[in-house]
């Protein structure tokens, strides 16, 4: 049961911070907000920034369950597992909500799949290898 409450409560934590938490980023990481409201040179690459922070929150998200479920059951993880765990999840995020926002090669439901399989493959790579 422990294992499925882990599973259910990274996605929860992605619907929230994905849909709840975004907030001005899901505007700020779009080429074109910047476009039309910061139209000077100086800003035209910021989105860059947008879609890292908000890869950032998301990743930190989706590992706050993993983090509490190893506080509280006094298990420790393997930092490299962690750390590199946490920096694919990362990048991955904000090159997928990069080709959504911007390049608009997918969609939201491909955005969405792709973002369960983040979730999916960190839950299995927890706990098969790094618990």
């Amino acid at each position: 049961m422990k294992y499925i409450i882990l599973f259910l409560s990274m996605l929860f934590c992605h619907i929230v911070d994905d849909y709840y938490l975004q907030g001005w980023l899901a505007s700020a990481k779009q080429k074109d907000w910047w476009r039309k409201n910061a139209p000077e040179s100086l800003y035209r690459n910021d989105y860059i920034m947008a879609l890292a922070e908000h890869g950032f929150s998301w990743t930190f998200m989706i590992h706050l369950p993993v983090i509490v479920y190893s506080v509280i059951l006094n298990i420790s993880i393997i930092p490299q597992c962690f750390i590199i765990t946490f920096v694919i999840n990362w990048i991955i995020h904000a090159i997928t909500d990069n080709a959504k926002a911007n390049k608009k090669k997918i969609n939201l439901i491909q955005d969405q799949t792709i973002h369960f399989l983040q979730i999916i493959a960190t839950y299995i790579f927890y706990t098969v290898a790094c618990f």
